[in-house]
């Protein structure tokens, strides 16, 4: 995640509001902004980050094992 993500903007063509705003919230979504917002939103101890990464690289790795054990 980059520490300023880009600005998104999107252009109307031929009066195509629909078409638009499905393709401005696309980008809204891969520029992680909301995530950021939302991350940002409350503060997390540094102590609470770490434990978070290690429980979802524990879950990973038990995922990634039931997946190669499945397909042998």
């Amino acid at each position: 995640m980059s520490k300023h993500p880009k600005k998104v903007s999107v252009k109307v063509k031929n009066g195509n509001f629909k078409k638009a705003l499905s393709i401005f919230k696309r980008k809204v979504r891969q520029s992680e902004h909301l995530q950021e917002l939302r991350e940002r939103q409350y503060f997390t101890k540094p102590t609470t980050k770490k434990r978070k990464q290690k429980q979802q690289a524990i879950r990973n790795e038990q995922r990634r094992v039931k997946w190669v054990k499945e397909n042998e």
